[in-house]
């Protein structure tokens, strides 16, 4: 593009922008051929209905925005076209696709878990006690009378 148009048609300060517009474009329209070239259908049922609907965003912000362009092209002010607050609807329910994304991700709480971290690491002395003093008895020995060391001789 920018090397069918001679050099002096055209300001050298705006030859990055080209440069970098075209590459733009060819990368939309490798995506687009893409997305094309399989039925919808088939895409659609592959996916799950959270990618279904990230992928129906997709291609109506995509779309929205090459509207956006084309009336730039064309002299209109989008900003005061009905395709801002298209845009901005998009956004709102892409962002709602996205909390519900980090909610999937976020970490969850395993409540019997975390109760049984907290009861190991308070030291109860009274509860130990009475651990205690039921294992003796689960074993047949009396709780509070001391075992003695030495055989009683007679």
């Amino acid at each position: 593009m920018a090397e069918d148009i001679q050099a002096e048609d055209y300001p050298t300060e705006i030859e990055e922008q080209l440069t970098g517009f075209e590459s733009s474009v060819t990368s939309v329209k490798t995506m687009l051929q893409t997305l094309m070239s399989m039925p919808r259908n088939d895409l659609v049922q592959k996916l799950d209905p959270l990618d279904q609907a990230k992928l129906d965003l997709m291609s109506a912000y995509t779309l929205n925005s090459l509207y956006w362009m084309y009336l730039v092209t064309q002299g209109i002010n989008p900003r005061e076209h009905g395709i801002k607050q298209e845009l901005e609807r998009i956004r709102t329910y892409m962002n709602r696709v996205k909390e519900i994304t980090d909610k999937k991700k976020a970490a969850r709480l395993d409540k019997g878990a975390a109760a049984r971290f907290v009861r190991n690491a308070l030291y109860d002395a009274e509860e130990a006690a009475s651990r205690k003093a039921a294992s003796k008895k689960a074993a047949g020995t009396p709780a509070d009378t001391p075992q003695s060391k030495r055989p009683k001789q007679s």
